[in-house]
């Protein structure tokens, strides 16, 4: 899953860009920050994209 695909799940969930500083996205939702990288079409590491769903509280 690439940066891209995480970024239009979380929107669908609710959260909303905060601000793009590089190539990481901030999204924000009840006061909780997720930063998510994005590169191309690079896919998400297995540990990065298990941080950003503990964070979320789901799995994609």
């Amino acid at each position: 899953m690439n940066g891209n695909e995480v970024i239009r799940r979380l929107k669908a969930e609710g959260w909303r860009q905060v601000r793009v500083r590089g190539s990481h996205h901030l999204m924000d939702k009840d006061g909780k920050v997720i930063p998510v990288p994005v590169h191309g079409s690079k896919e998400i590491g297995k540990r990065l994209l298990a941080e950003i769903e503990r964070q979320r509280g789901v799995k994609f």
